[in-house]
């Protein structure tokens, strides 16, 4: 689809189901089908051979277009996210909300490669965001740096996910032995001794250890400028 495509919220509501087709049937068969393959296995033929005997035209009466496959897909895959109860404290909501989040990328990664692809214009997606704007308003931060906060948060969470994702993309096809090569040039450089020695036995921690990290680091930058 090209650039500025409706986002599938802006377009006439799908006709009632007919037999045992409707859409949320459809967006299930798709986050199954970028479960199992990533993004990439998503197509409408593919789709409409996981429900049954459809044709790909039959399912664009109920989403209109791939990008309103992947609005809906992007959509209930944030319903999964739970939205904490106010009441334990601004650092502890917004912990709650990204680790939640993050919970949800690992079960569908798929969504960290497509979420920047589409508008945010999901009722579960503005939903979520308008959670944290409240909780960060709540601390009397105006809502345009409470926004640029939850942005900040957001690209922590999602990229997050993108790198890891790649990572063990990386691990799965990587020629054994691509960390010993790597150790070998850098000695053979002579001028990065530190990364020499950390390569020589590499220790880089759990990916949920850096996450936790960063958004411990980020939650002390935002306290740092709350009011």
């Amino acid at each position: 689809m090209p650039p500025g495509t409706p986002p599938v919220w802006a377009l006439p509501a799908p006709p009632a189901r007919q037999r045992r087709l409707g859409r949320e049937e459809i967006v299930a068969a798709a986050v199954e089908l970028a479960d199992e393959g990533g993004a990439a296995a998503v197509t409408m033929k593919a789709v409409a051979a996981r429900l049954g005997p459809y044709t790909p035209m039959a399912l664009y009466r109920y989403v209109h277009h791939k990008d309103g496959l992947v609005d809906l897909m992007l959509d209930a895959a944030v319903a999964e996210v739970a939205l904490p109860e106010p009441g334990a404290g601004w650092r502890a909501d917004l912990a709650a909300v990204a680790e939640g989040t993050r919970a949800m990328i690992k079960r569908h990664p798929w969504y960290a490669e497509l979420v920047h692809t589409r508008p945010p214009a999901g009722p579960h997606t503005m939903r979520r965001l308008e959670h944290m704007l409240r909780v960060l308003t709540g601390e009397g931060l105006p809502v345009p740096r409470a926004l640029t906060f939850a942005a900040l948060l957001d690209r922590h969470i999602v990229g997050s996910g993108v790198q890891e994702a790649q990572e063990a993309r990386f691990e799965r096809l990587a020629e054994p032995g691509a960390f010993a090569t790597v150790h070998e040039l850098a000695a053979a450089d002579g001028g990065v001794p530190l990364l020499t020695s950390w390569l020589a036995a590499p220790s880089p921690g759990s990916p949920d250890e850096q996450f936790e990290l960063g958004l411990r680091m980020l939650l002390d930058g935002i306290a740092a400028r709350l009011p």
